[in-house]
């Protein structure tokens, strides 16, 4: 179904080509995931699928893509609509209409199918994706995970013989995420669908995979089955981890493979992990009284009673809607409370001047392209050491600790989805705000930068700073956060210790704490701490 002969793409801005010399074959009906770090080509990779490379790129392409025949390099993204169905990383950006049965119907029209046929497939996808009680809502209302959905469903509505999708999963919640791939899973075995997937939180979809395509950064391409290329892979899961930690061969791809090997390590293991090292709190750097946010007549937060106190990393989980972004928001004055207050370092943060607010409270949200204006990374940062009234080379310095790599001189827009995350917060955090604010942090960063971003966060609540993570990342959750508050129907469900919050939840319970279960274990380091081991 889908050819790639020696494919070569070349931007003027690298010196070296993104992919080189590409060979291989993704079959009809396969669901293949394309793995790898942060900028080594898995998006390139996905955009020479869909035509996206090079018609609207840019760069070189050399080599021959074919999709069921035909050619991307005589055949624009137009030409190609009713074949390839594209799901990018930020859906938001991809919508034309206003509402959501709109955007349904939107590729359709495009393609003039009959109106009986597009108001059948709409209710079709409305029930696959469960999105029927959004149907008559507007986009710009939905949550960052019900977007995700929709965008999903304006592809499907389309029936591609190949759906390409990058980071599908990344803004939904795991319960949400699960039903999406579920989705995928049928459209694959029932109807023969076509799915190239690059994702970087693999522990959701490795298992579900019939071959994987690995990118080591190098602009080559290794192509098997999930085992096989997992086994070496430096890009792995948590389950993966624990399988290399306890020697377990082949190692597991998911928890029920886990699970069936592990009675030996979980005999091994003391009823209890030994303790990691963590700074007691300290002073209250925020809290909200009573709050209640209404968006006219939909309740968003819901008579919320909470304290953050710096040095403590506290993680706001719940299902997409269930009102973490807006108590962000709201902590930073972004929204009006209808009820109750929120207190910042004492004072209300609408009250303070932006000089102040920025050393008080800083936010990276969802779409950090929200906080990105100048023309190029460097520009970015000096800007940021200018506004923040500290040393020249203070954001760059972050930057490079976040990403791993220089602050240079290209446009943000250039950056990979993981690098301008790093990019939003390396901002954020020049001002070294007493309490900082994460929305999913880690939507588009790889293993690698995930620890690097663990690593900052950890350092900067051991100086004393409150720090709050929005996120659906549960292994981000489980290996950084202190505290966990679960959010529902913008009501405060549950609030305590992260292991004793999320070790029996089927939700959000990582993958170590469900093969590992009833044993508290939240982590493969939880484990390799106490056998004591390194790595």
């Amino acid at each position: 179904m889908i050819e790639l002969d020696g494919v070569t793409v070349h931007y003027p801005d690298r010196k070296r080509p993104v992919l080189r010399d590409v060979d291989l074959t993704v079959d009809e009906g396969e669901l293949c995931l394309v793995i790898g770090s942060t900028g080594s080509g898995k998006s390139t990779l996905l955009g020479a699928v869909n035509g996206l490379v090079p018609h609207f790129t840019g760069g070189t392409l050399g080599g021959r893509v074919l999709v069921d025949g035909r050619d991307t390099r005589t055949h624009p993204p137009r030409e190609l609509a009713d074949l390839v169905g594209v799901v990018g990383q930020d859906p938001r950006s991809t919508f034309v209409t206003d509402l959501v049965t709109d955007e349904l119907a939107y590729t359709m029209e495009s393609l003039a199918l009959p109106v009986d046929v597009m108001r059948r497939r709409i209710e079709d996808v409305l029930d696959l994706l469960s999105l029927t009680e959004l149907r008559d809502r507007s986009l710009a209302s939905l949550s960052g995970g019900q977007a995700q959905r929709v965008a999903i469903g304006a592809v499907l509505t389309a029936h591609p013989k190949v759906l390409v999708l990058d980071e599908p999963t990344s803004a939904l919640d795991p319960a949400a995420a699960e039903e999406v791939l579920a989705v995928l899973q049928r459209l694959v075995h029932d109807n023969g669908l076509t799915v190239l997937l690059a994702e970087h939180r693999l522990e959701r979809v490795l298992q579900y995979a019939d071959t994987v395509i690995r990118l080591p950064g190098d602009g080559t391409a290794v192509k098997g089955d999930p085992a096989t290329i997992i086994a070496d892979s430096p890009v792995f899961p948590s389950v993966v981890g624990l399988g290399r930690l306890a020697g377990w061969q082949p190692v597991p791809l998911s928890v029920r493979d886990a699970r069936r090997s592990s009675a030996r390590l979980r005999s091994d293991l003391p009823p209890q992990p030994s303790p990691r090292h963590s700074e007691r709190p300290g002073t209250v750097v925020a809290q909200t009284r009573s709050l209640t946010v209404r968006y006219q007549r939909l309740v968003a937060l819901d008579a919320v009673n909470l304290s953050f106190r710096g040095g403590e990393i506290t993680a706001l989980m719940g299902r997409n809607g269930a009102g973490k972004s807006t108590l962000l928001s709201a902590l930073t004055g972004l929204v009006k409370p209808a009820v109750g207050t929120v207190l910042v370092g004492g004072s209300d943060p609408r009250s303070l001047s932006p000089r102040r607010l920025i050393r008080a409270v800083g936010l990276v949200p969802q779409q950090p392209a929200d906080l990105l204006y100048a023309d190029s990374v460097a520009a970015e940062c000096r800007a940021a050491d200018s506004e923040s009234d500290v040393a020249p080379g203070t954001c760059a310095r972050l930057f490079t600790e976040i990403t791993g790599q220089p602050a240079a001189d290209g446009h943000p827009r250039d950056l990979s989805e993981g690098q301008r995350v790093g990019l939003a917060l390396a901002v954020v955090l020049t001002a070294a705000p007493a309490l900082l604010l994460l929305d999913e942090p880690t939507r588009g960063l790889d293993y690698p930068a995930k620890a690097r971003l663990v690593t900052v966060l950890r350092e900067l609540a051991a100086t004393g700073h409150g720090i709050v993570l929005a996120t659906h990342d549960v292994e981000l959750a489980a290996e950084l956060a202190d505290r966990t508050v679960v959010i529902a129907d913008g009501a405060v469900l549950a609030d305590g210790p992260t292991r004793e919050v999320v070790v029996h939840s089927p939700v959000f319970a990582p993958q170590v704490a469900k093969v590992l279960s009833p044993l508290p274990y939240l982590t493969v380091a939880d484990v390799a701490r106490t056998l004591g081991r390194a790595g």
